[in-house]
């Protein structure tokens, strides 16, 4: 008799493999893909400003045991700007949070989480032109958890 088959038990390439690029690797889409394979690092990303490092950590860890948590930070002000990485100790954790936590809410945000190649100095600042997260300088609308309008809006209203 053939077993039945859980939403849990179908998990498309999407779990395995990032559709995320770093245009700032030197790394081929082969190499990344071979590393992502084996990754214990987590991206998390769509986090309000005002989410602390405490609750990413009490969330995460009830996929596996984490390592640590890097909180993404402004480049300029260094106050937190709506992402961070997660590292767990073994691939087993990393792959429990992708299915169970990614899409989740905390602070009132549906997070996504995302493989990561591994947390590297200096990726815990955001890149866009203001400091901030690029996603964030192009948003339209008022979102009071990111720092409400987008900066290029906010630049436009200014004018």
């Amino acid at each position: 008799m053939p077993r039945t088959k859980f939403l849990c038990d179908v998990l498309d390439e999407s779990f395995y493999q990032s559709s995320y690029r770093d245009r700032r690797s030197d790394a081929s889409s082969r190499e990344l893909s071979k590393v992502l394979l084996r990754s214990t690092t987590l991206y998390i990303g769509n986090l309000s400003f005002y989410t602390r490092e405490e609750q990413v950590w009490e969330l995460f860890s009830r996929a596996g045991e984490v390592k640590r948590v890097i909180m993404g930070l402004h480049r300029f002000d260094k106050t937190p700007c709506g992402f961070c990485f997660v590292e767990y100790e073994d691939r087993e954790g990393a792959e429990m949070a992708m299915r169970y936590i990614n899409r989740c809410r905390l602070d009132d945000r549906v997070i996504r989480t995302d493989w990561d190649a591994g947390f590297i100095e200096g990726r815990q600042y955001g890149r866009g032109r203001s400091g901030g997260q690029v996603r964030d300088e192009f948003r339209k609308d008022y979102d009071v958890d990111r720092g409400g309008y987008g900066k290029i809006v906010e630049k436009m209203m200014r004018d």
